[in-house]
């Protein structure tokens, strides 16, 4: 076992106690980190890939959420807003992901102690020690951190930082649409006719989908939604169809739970259930796709169902079947990962989706983030590694939790407290979902 000094290391000499702690993403869970480093007076920088805050949620920000306002802002990013003059949206009402930006995350990102310094159209291509890789050991806690980042015209260089919280999603680290997690064979061969998840089906990528057959692949959420947009697309588009494939017997991350608190996410699997029934949707069970190809101008998915071998011949794939974490970037820091979430190691037990759904996670903080690189957290929906059971309000303790520890207040750091609506979701079938918690 792996023997962490967890003692805050604020008081540190020299060059490193200067310097920034650096963030990595600017969503709402990367700009709560900043907005309770405002409050505790520690100096940071924010490293956004897109060319806005939040750009991962604009992508899908026609879609609405599960939880309502009252579940969706952070505490300190409230009270800092507060006291401009913003007011809380109806806490009862869910918002669309554009809502959550328009009318939260952008005013959060503007504020002047944190506007300065967001750096967006920055990637960050990875994070080590400064002049040490992984297998260096002395004097590692004491020498700061290198964040490698590439601006949008290409230039690279490394950011000195004191302490790294990467809040950086999984978003763009789509889980693969082969049975097996590794990359489709012949996924080159069908690129574009494949869809991410949650695509603007009724407004922006409607012209990929209308008048075409359609199939959407995986069995968590985000499929929910996207099968009731085309649903509705083939009511305004004659000529479209629609297809949802999965490799169980039913659609196991789907609720449609009376026990499920955040209604619109029990409404979203009875409309779904029904309209299967109704026949508005086929629905292909126990398929496990293994390859791909072209056959013509369509879209070939072959893989095993019930023991055969089978072709599925579609013209458009919407690839719902969940996230997994980006760890390339990390390959020079000390990780302590769980073998199969890739979740934190203290924290995997507490989110295992065999177990746990999105309303039972217990509380908890910096000790079940932390790694054997002192000073390192990955956080938010990263954090959960491949488990589709986040919500943004275990997001936004988990950084309150570490910017005290940070800060070198254990005791608050410590007292990791959170209420969760239950939810009714549980799955056994980590690999083949789509984030149900937002």
């Amino acid at each position: 076992m792996t023997l962490l000094d967890l003692t805050p290391r604020v008081a540190e000499a020299g060059r490193l106690a200067t310097l920034p702690v650096a963030i990595i993403g600017a969503g709402p869970v990367g700009l709560a980190a900043a907005a309770n480093l405002v409050a505790r007076g520690i100096d940071f920088v924010v490293f956004e890939s897109g060319d806005h805050v939040a750009a991962s949620v604009r992508s899908w920000g026609h879609t609405r959420l599960f939880s309502p306002w009252k579940h969706l802002v952070d505490p300190v990013s409230r009270r800092l807003l507060e006291e401009r003059g913003w007011q809380l949206p109806d806490p009862e009402r869910a918002p669309t992901g554009a809502e959550l930006v328009q009318e939260y995350v952008a005013p959060l990102a503007a504020l002047p102690e944190i506007a300065p310094r967001i750096r967006t159209g920055v990637e960050v291509t990875g994070v080590a020690r400064e002049g040490m890789d992984r297998t260096r050991t002395a004097g590692r806690a004491a020498t700061p951190f290198a964040v490698r980042i590439r601006t949008a015209d290409g230039e690279v260089e490394d950011i000195a930082a004191r302490s790294v919280i990467d809040a950086s999603g999984t978003y763009l680290s789509p889980n693969s649409l082969s049975s097996s997690g590794l990359e489709l064979l012949g996924m080159t061969d069908i690129a574009d006719g494949v869809a991410p998840a949650l695509p603007d089906v009724l407004g922006r990528d409607r012209a990929m989908f209308a008048r075409r057959r359609v199939t959407v692949v995986g069995a968590g959420h985000s499929a929910a939604n996207t099968l009731l947009a085309l649903v509705q697309l083939t009511r305004e588009e004659a000529g479209t169809t629609v297809t949802w494939l999965i490799r169980n017997q039913k659609a196991v991350r789907v609720s449609s739970s009376p026990d499920d608190e955040l209604i619109g996410r029990a409404n979203l699997g009875s409309r779904v259930d029904r309209a299967v029934e109704r026949g508005d949707i086929e629905l292909v069970d126990g398929f496990e796709v293994i390859r791909a190809r072209r056959a013509g101008e369509a879209v070939e998915l072959v893989g095993h169902r019930r023991g055969d071998v089978l072709a599925y011949e579609t013209d458009v794939v919407v690839n719902a079947t969940g996230f997994r974490p980006n760890l390339e970037m990390l390959r020079e820091i000390r990780l302590e990962l769980d073998e199969i979430v890739e979740a934190p190691k203290r924290l995997a037990p507490l989110i295992d989706p065999n177990i746990h759904s999105c309303g039972t996670v217990e509380p908890h903080g910096f000790r079940e983030l932390t790694h054997p690189e002192q000073g390192f957290f990955i956080v938010g929906m990263k954090s959960y590694g491949r488990a589709p059971t986040f919500l943004l309000a275990t997001g936004y303790e988990q950084v309150r939790s570490v910017t005290a520890w940070l800060a070198g207040d254990t005791a608050s750091a410590s007292n990791v407290e959170l209420v969760l609506p239950a939810t009714g979701v549980c799955s056994t079938d980590v690999d083949n979902g789509g984030g149900c918690c937002s």
